[in-house]
């Protein structure tokens, strides 16, 4: 392994560490915004992973990942999402609470105009939970709402893996492509958060559709198949049908080893994408407002300002989020 220590020691939603903003004070928070005003937003969900994985494995991925940027690099991370978008084949599967597209769409709108009211004007999700095709949608929609000075970027973490996250045919450490609570996804638990994860208890199954091969994407859209995984209905069985596990795939054979090199790519990634905005936009300062937005000069400059320094609220150009 490189400069990342794994698996961390992560578990800071509770802790007085100022790495979550929840845990932080008022004070806090306005000294935080003069060294870093940036925050990350995990996304996770709550889904069936098996009689292997927790519940929330989706959710600590993504926040003990942010937890080890923001140690790194002395941003802000926010409490997770823990309930997610999810497609149409996860219905009914026991354990799995899907939010329909357009409350989670709301819920996230919410989130940036509150964090961008608070002074992280620029934010950063992530997200290793399949929900990557409303996610974008959620900050398009905010644009065009606000039409404010931001910067909002979505990381959909499987695209940082890549071949890391591959299966041996196409040059990762895998025996079977990623795919669910799978090999893949497994070995990632236990190398961010192995005291959750009960391998002796891991059943497998051998994953199926309508298709052959080569048509349909398979986990994380990594594969480069025509059709994005969750851009079809039909092509497959309801995971509560054909996947009673709970997984797809063979959980069994996870193994950290296999999916360090995964972190540590994401942990690089991430950490760059902070320190090049940090670099081009310092604490404070955003890209100019006549690029980004035509609303009269003096209306962003209030907004800017704030409603405790003489200004006003996002939510008076904007209500409901």
């Amino acid at each position: 392994m490189g400069k990342w220590t794994l698996p961390p020691e992560g578990g800071h939603l509770d802790k007085p560490s100022k790495i979550y903003f929840q845990t932080m004070t008022k004070k806090d928070v306005e000294e935080r915004l003069t060294k870093n005003d940036i925050i990350i937003i995990p996304l996770g969900s709550t889904e069936n992973h098996g009689a292997a994985g927790p519940y929330g494995e989706d959710i600590f991925m993504v926040t003990r990942i942010a937890e080890e940027v923001a140690k790194a690099t002395g941003c802000t991370v926010a409490h997770p999402v823990t309930y997610g978008s999810h497609p149409y084949h996860h219905l009914g599967q026991p354990g799995t609470i899907v939010v329909p597209d357009q409350v989670f769409s709301d819920y996230l709108r919410a989130i940036m105009a509150g964090f961008w009211n608070t002074g992280f004007r620029k934010q950063i999700f992530i997200s290793l939970h399949g929900q990557e095709y409303i996610v974008p949608s959620a900050i398009n929609e905010w644009g065009k709402r606000y039409q404010v000075p931001a910067m909002i970027v979505f990381v959909d973490v499987p695209r940082v893996m890549g071949q890391t996250l591959m299966d041996k045919a196409h040059g990762g450490p895998y025996d079977y492509p990623f795919q669910h609570a799978c090999e893949a996804e497994t070995s990632l638990s236990m190398a961010l958060f192995p005291e959750m994860v009960q391998l002796e208890n891991a059943e497998d199954n051998t994953p199926w559709g309508f298709l052959p091969p080569g048509h349909i994407d398979r986990g994380g859209d990594i594969y480069g198949n025509p059709i994005p995984g969750h851009c079809a209905v039909g092509c497959g069985g309801i995971e509560c049908v054909i996947y009673p596990e709970g997984v797809i795939g063979k959980p069994s054979l996870a193994d950290p080893n296999k999916a360090y090199k995964s972190v540590e790519v994401t942990l690089d990634y991430l950490k760059k994408l902070h320190d090049d905005i940090m670099e081009k936009f310092p604490p404070g300062v955003l890209p100019e407002s006549k690029y980004l937005s035509q609303r009269p000069p003096e209306e962003v400059e209030a907004l800017l300002k704030g409603p405790m320094k003489g200004g006003r609220h996002l939510y008076t150009v904007a209500f409901p989020p």
